[in-house]
């Protein structure tokens, strides 16, 4: 594993954490009317894409399972149609997907590491 590789899944981690913290357990209703949450949710989808892009072909190549294309996607859709983006798509990431995108992304760097 590259360095690159190690540190955007440690940030990607940690940046999915802010948002399945920030998220709680808030309805979907409660956050469709919290601005200030759906906003800060929306980012939280852009840094994780971001972080997930930057990972190496070669990794990505090796752990065909874990869903790149469509962390990476959600970051796009998010930050280029904003303002006609479903918060209901937002939403559901972090409540429904990120704790196994997480998981998934914390085997990868087990394994990783283990190979030293």
């Amino acid at each position: 594993m590259q360095r690159r590789d190690e540190i955007a899944i440690k940030k990607a981690i940690e940046e999915i954490n802010v948002g399945v913290n920030l998220l709680g357990e808030t309805s979907l209703e409660d956050f469709l009317t919290n601005e200030m949450l759906k906003r800060a949710l929306g980012m939280t989808t852009i840094n994780v894409g971001e972080l997930i892009k930057l990972v190496t072909d070669d990794l990505r190549k090796e752990y065909k399972t874990f869903p790149w294309k469509a962390v990476a996607g959600m970051r796009d859709i998010t930050a280029h149609r904003y303002q006609t983006l479903r918060m209901e798509d937002v939403y559901n990431t972090i409540h429904d997907e990120y704790p196994q995108l997480k998981e998934q992304l914390e085997i990868i760097l087990e394994k990783e590491l283990s190979r030293g």
